[in-house]
């Protein structure tokens, strides 16, 4: 494999001018950047990082700590993170916490140093505050914190409000008795969805803490759920469950007990993970733009990279309501 010297030989230019191509510490032409890279790419020269981040005092990676790896909802997310990062040079180190706060901080801990900046999907208040602390190590992206941002930019997503537009959609087709199935207690997302739901109940006349079943978040904890559903005197129309995974289980049981949906339970999910369309029924749901969460996440950070200042950014992204058969609306 080629080295730096073999580059510079080749280029006719001085060895320091192939590390300033590569690290963008100082300027160089476009004409000899360009010739540069291209017999770098014939040699096969592959720049060394580490010398480079010395150099730059960058490491061109950015941490990506979620709170679980597996599912449909984190793939989408972290493709987006991916995706982004690309785009700007840069690579990712990921990590799972499995919502444990010990967990947490030793991924934060284990990143130090290695990473230009951080994103951190922190649901509860405890991996909050851990990540504030972070903050003066590099700069930090939350997303979907669960306590203000503070000095941390923040990107979220309207939990509340897609919440409140589903329980709607489902009161509006008659439905007296809508039930819900939520995320676990301290959670932000299931939190926030709980309390959109018991708007539109509120607002209907309808409010009863009876229907309201408590979940995970989880394909075992959304079935479950749906076994006490059913057991319900009188029993529900319709359900809102509060994600995608747990809606999946719900139908399931739902079919397992011969409950037909959407003829004796309407049923709607909350993500709109790729799953939910090929269902039967397909799932009604709320769609969050998870590949934009993790661009937008990526774009902050790079954004701060530039020497952009302001800390403390949040922005909200929208949610939509999908309507598909499992309400009823849509004819097989």
């Amino acid at each position: 494999m080629a080295n730096i010297k073999d580059v510079a030989r080749e280029a006719g230019v001085s060895v320091a001018t192939v590390s300033r191509v590569f690290s963008g510490a100082a300027p160089v032409s476009e004409a000899t950047a360009e010739r540069v890279r291209a017999i770098a790419a014939r040699l096969d020269y592959i720049p060394d990082a580490a010398a480079r981040s010395l150099i730059t005092g960058r490491t061109h990676a950015l941490g990506v700590v979620l709170p679980e790896l597996h599912g449909e909802f984190f793939t989408e997310v972290i493709r987006g993170l991916d995706r982004a990062a690309r785009q700007h040079g840069l690579h990712l180190l990921v990590s799972g916490s499995n919502a444990d706060a010990a967990a947490f901080e030793a991924a934060l801990r284990s990143m130090r140093g290695r990473i230009d900046g951080l994103v951190l999907m922190t649901p509860d208040r405890v991996m909050s505050t851990a990540a504030e602390r972070f903050r003066h190590a590099v700069p930090v992206v939350l997303l979907n914190p669960a306590t203000p941002a503070g000095h941390c930019d923040a990107i979220t997503f309207d939990n509340e409000g897609g919440g409140y537009v589903m329980t709607r959609h489902l009161l509006a087709l008659g439905h007296t008795r809508v039930a819900t199935i939520t995320g676990p207690l301290g959670n932000v997302d299931a939190t926030e969805r709980l309390a959109g739901y018991r708007r539109a109940m509120r607002e209907a006349g309808m409010a009863d803490p009876a229907l309201e079943l408590t979940g995970d978040f989880t394909e075992v904890g959304g079935h479950a759920a749906a076994l006490r559903l059913l057991a319900l005197v009188p029993r529900p129309t319709a359900v809102f469950v509060g994600n995608d995974p747990m809606a999946v289980s719900v139908l399931a049981a739902f079919r397992e007990h011969e409950v037909a949906v959407p003829g004796e339970i309407a049923v709607g999910g909350f993500d709109d993970t790729t799953i939910s369309r090929y269902l039967t029924p397909a799932l009604t749901t709320v769609r969050v733009d998870l590949d934009a969460l993790g661009r937008l996440a990526v774009e902050r950070l790079a954004a701060r990279g530039r020497g952009e200042t302001g800390d403390g950014v949040v922005e909200q992204l929208p949610v939509t309501l999908v309507i598909r058969e499992s309400c009823g609306c849509v004819k097989r």
